[in-house]
């Protein structure tokens, strides 16, 4: 049963709490350019990952959100290879800064106390050749260890790739580097720094700094905003909530039918207003400003699906629509692609006319970005905006 709400130490707005949130999440006031795309890791605590690849892949398009056109080899270069960073289940599969690699311990102990990852089984002696070939031969991919799959089905595992995901579920092994989407696996203690590998929190302290972590990520939140940032149970965010440091406001507009709600937000959030410049910008879909779908709603009033799964002929805004920032606001969606060096916004909508100038600098933007020359755009939502958006395209 979770324990009543403290009283609130202050009451927000909800126009405030969006302000905190977007400034918490590095999309308003001056971007931090000198710590680059490992300080947006950083201060982020997770950047999600994800296979689609349209403008760029997901853990692209974050740092691109928050810093403007930093070079992509410089992005990956900031998470692979180089020891700062690694992957595992947060949000999802995500990449994490190595600091936090002792936090992590709770989740590895949880899925050693289950013996087993997704229902795959795998015997001793499968799983003890793939810790030895490591030992023997250093960082490899499933590849290069056996074979990632039986068939040409995705799902379908060998039994060396069951292994070697089952040890990086339970610690043993580490991903670190990525060749070509592949995971390259290496033995955790081979590529986690000493003093980090030999750390290991208890559960309530590693719960404990990750909600703390997670409040300080997204300002002001809700017990379910926290408990999704790095989808904990609900009891090990009631365990470790009070101490965590985060203090209970109040938050207007946030409860059912726009009535005030209770919420948590971390104390620096609450020491200054927040002030700046906005971005505008695309937004990736796993982006963790509007991943938590309910969390999206409630701020920005946007309810936004990832409709890549969803059969064409139901989608309603495109395969990957992206969500349009703007103003600290979201505004529209555009559904990108590319031909050769053409940007093509196969299906865009916009909120309002007031927003098309936003829009134009957003398309222009990530299409220098890409390396693309021009932009097309298919379907518009209001096609009397057209000559106006192709006007500032030209420009």
């Amino acid at each position: 049963m979770t324990a009543a709400a403290p009283a609130p130490v202050t009451a927000l707005s909800a126009d405030e709490a969006r302000r905190i949130a977007l400034r918490a999440q590095g999309l308003l006031g001056a971007p931090d350019r000198r710590s680059g795309v490992r300080g947006v890791l950083r201060h982020l605590g997770a950047v999600q990952l994800d296979t689609i690849s349209v403008l760029a892949r997901s853990h692209e398009l974050v740092p691109y959100a928050r810093l403007g056109a930093v070079g992509r080899p410089a992005v990956e270069a900031a998470y692979w290879g180089a020891g700062t960073s690694f992957e595992y289940w947060s949000h999802a599969a995500c990449i994490l800064p190595v600091e936090e690699w002792p936090l992590f311990a709770f989740r590895r102990r949880g899925y050693r106390d289950r013996g087993r990852v997704w229902n795959h089984r795998v015997t001793p002696e499968t799983y003890r050749h793939v810790l030895d070939k490591l030992r023997a031969e250093g960082p490899l991919t499933s590849t290069e260890l056996g074979g990632a799959k039986r068939t040409s089905e995705w799902w379908d595992w060998s039994d060396t790739k069951i292994a070697v995901e089952r040890a990086l579920a339970f610690g043993d092994v580490v991903c670190t580097d990525r060749r070509s989407w592949k995971r390259v696996y290496a033995l955790a203690e081979q590529a986690v720094p000493d003093a980090l590998l030999g750390r290991e929190p208890d559960d309530e302290e590693c719960v404990r700094t990750l909600v703390a972590q997670a409040g300080a990520a997204l300002g002001v939140a809700t017990r379910a905003d926290l408990q999704d940032y790095h989808r904990l149970r609900a009891d090990q965010l009631d365990a470790v909530l009070a101490d965590s440091g985060l203090v209970p406001v109040e938050v207007a507009g946030w409860g059912p039918d726009g009535s005030p709600a209770p919420a948590w937000a971390d104390p620096a959030a609450l020491a200054t207003a927040p002030r700046g410049r906005h971005r505008t910008t695309l937004l990736s879909p796993f982006d963790s400003l509007v991943w938590d779908r309910p969390r999206t709603e409630r701020i920005f009033g946007m309810t936004h699906r990832l409709e890549a799964y969803t059969p064409k002929h139901k989608r309603v805004h495109g395969y990957f629509a992206m969500p349009l920032l703007a103003g600290g606001r979201l505004v529209g969606r555009v559904d990108p692609a590319r031909e050769g060096r053409t940007l093509v916004a196969r299906q865009v909508s916009l909120d309002s006319p007031g927003h098309v100038e936003a829009l134009a600098t957003a398309l222009r933007e990530a299409a220098d970005w890409v390396g693309c020359e021009s932009v097309r755009v298919e379907a518009l939502n209001e096609e009397g905006l057209r000559p106006a958006l192709e006007q500032l395209l030209a420009g």
